[in-house]
C-alpha cells in the first residue's frame, strides 16, 4: 500500500470546538475480516456542530476514536471499499453511511446483508445500531447517482425530521394546534417544517433570525415564519409544541415563559446556537426532553417491519427531495483549507442557508 496517499484526519478539540487540526497518518493495515474504505466525500451542516457539542453526552465521539482530548466529527457521506480481508465484502462496493472527516476508514463487519454492512468494531458496542450501518448503493432504495450530494446533505437530517414528525403525529401532536420550530433556516428544521405542514394536522411555525427571515419565508415549507423577538405575538391561549433545533437558553425560556401550560410538549434535537446553551433553571410548562431518533426507528421497525419503515420513509424522501431542487445550491470543496473554512463558518453560523456544503480531503 506504499503507493497509496497517506491518511489524513480532521480533528476537533472536545472542549474548545473552535480549535481543530489535521493529523497525517499512515494508510491503515488490515487484520483478518476487516474492510478499508476510501472516504470519497461528505456533507458538513449545522447538524455536525450538534454532534460535536453533544459528542460526550450522546456518544458521537465513540464513532471514530482519536487521541485523548480530541474528537473526529461524524458526517454523512459516501466511500468505496478499496481493500477487504472479509469474504463477503467485495472491493469496489460503494456505501452510504457515517464516516469521519478523513481519507480512510477501517471497519470490522459483523452482520452483513445485501442492503447493509454493520461495523462490529469493539468501540461501537453500546451505540445505536443505525450509527454503525453502511448501505451499499446497489441495494439502497433512496439512492440515485445524480442525487448523491442531496442524499449526503439531507438523508440523516431528513430521517431525524421524519421520525420527529412521526413521533408527534403518533401522539396526535399532544393536542397542539402548532409546532414551533426554532433555527428554521437549518436543514433539519426545513425538513421537519415540510413534513408537518404537508401533513396538515398542525401548523408549522418557523422561528428564525432577522438575517434569515426572508430566506425562510420564501421556502414555503412553513405555515408561518416569525423572528425570535416576535414570539410574544403568538397566541398563547392556543396549545403548541416546541421542537428546539437551536439549543439557546434564552430562546427556550422565551417560548416556555410565553406559552406556559399551553405548551404541551418540548423537545430538543439540535444545538445550532451552542454558544448560548440551555440553562438548568426551572421553566414553566413541560420539562424539555431530548428527542433521540434511533429509539423511534426501533419502535417503527417493530410496528411496520424494517421494509415498511423504509417504504414510508422512501416515499416521504422522494417528495422532499423534489422540494429541495427549487432552492438548494450545492457547493463542493476539497482539501484542508476548504474543510477548515467551512467548519469555522458553520460553527459561527455564517453559512448561507441556501447552500449545501460537500467536502473531501482528496485534493
Amino acid at each position: 500500500m506504499a503507493d497509496r496517499p497517506a491518511g489524513l484526519d480532521f480533528e476537533v478539540d472536545k472542549h474548545e470546538r473552535q480549535k481543530h487540526r489535521f493529523v497525517d497518518s499512515p494508510v491503515p493495515d488490515l487484520a483478518s475480516g476487516q474492510v478499508l474504505f476510501r472516504v470519497d466525500r461528505f456533507a458538513l451542516t449545522a447538524n455536525n456542530i450538534t454532534y460535536a457539542v453533544a459528542g460526550d453526552m450522546l456518544g458521537y465521539w465513540r464513532f471514530f476514536p482519536a487521541e485523548e482530548g480530541w474528537g473526529r466529527v461524524p458526517a454523512m457521506g459516501f466511500a468505496d471499499v478499496i481493500e477487504s480481508t472479509h469474504p463477503d465484502v467485495a472491493v469496489g462496493t460503494r456505501c452510504f453511511g457515517w464516516y469521519p472527516m478523513s481519507r480512510y476508514l477501517v471497519i470490522q463487519p459483523g452482520k452483513i446483508s445485501a442492503s447493509q454492512i454493520v461495523d462490529a468494531a469493539p468501540h461501537r458496542e453500546g451505540l445505536a445500531p443505525v450509527y454503525a450501518q453502511y448501505n451499499p448503493t446497489d441495494h439502497e432504495p433512496m439512492y440515485q447517482l445524480d442525487h448523491e450530494d442531496t442524499l449526503m446533505l439531507f438523508r440523516g437530517l431528513f430521517m431525524t425530521s421524519f421520525l420527529a414528525d412521526d413521533f408527534l403525529a403518533d401522539q396526535d401532536y399532544c393536542g397542539a394546534e402548532s409546532v414551533l420550530i426554532s433555527s428554521a433556516s437549518s436543514k433539519t428544521s426545513i425538513a421537519l417544517g415540510y413534513q408537518v405542514s404537508k401533513a396538515g394536522r398542525a401548523r408549522a411555525v418557523g422561528l428564525t433570525s432577522e438575517r434569515n427571515l426572508e430566506f425562510v419565508k420564501k421556502l414555503g415549507c412553513y405555515d408561518e415564519v416569525l423572528r425570535y423577538d416576535e414570539i410574544p405575538t403568538l397566541d398563547a391561549s392556543r396549545p403548541a409544541v416546541f421542537v428546539d433545533m437551536a439549543g439557546s437558553g434564552p430562546l427556550l425560556q422565551a417560548v416556555h415563559g410565553h406559552f406556559r401550560d399551553q405548551l404541551r410538549y418540548s423537545c430538543a434535537i439540535g444545538m445550532t446556537h451552542w454558544e448560548t446553551p440551555r440553562t438548568g433553571e426551572d421553566l414553566p410548562g413541560p420539562k424539555p426532553e431530548f428527542f433521540f431518533a434511533p429509539s423511534q426507528v426501533q419502535k417503527r421497525a417493530q410496528d411496520w417491519g424494517p421494509a415498511g419503515l423504509q417504504e414510508r420513509m422512501g416515499t416521504a424522501w422522494a417528495s422532499f427531495q423534489r422540494f429541495t431542487e427549487g432552492w438548494l445550491e450545492v457547493r463542493r470543496g476539497a482539501g484542508r483549507e476548504a474543510l477548515a473554512r467551512v467548519y469555522e463558518e458553520t460553527l459561527e453560523g455564517r453559512t448561507d442557508p441556501a447552500q449545501g456544503q460537500i467536502l473531501s480531503l482528496w485534493d
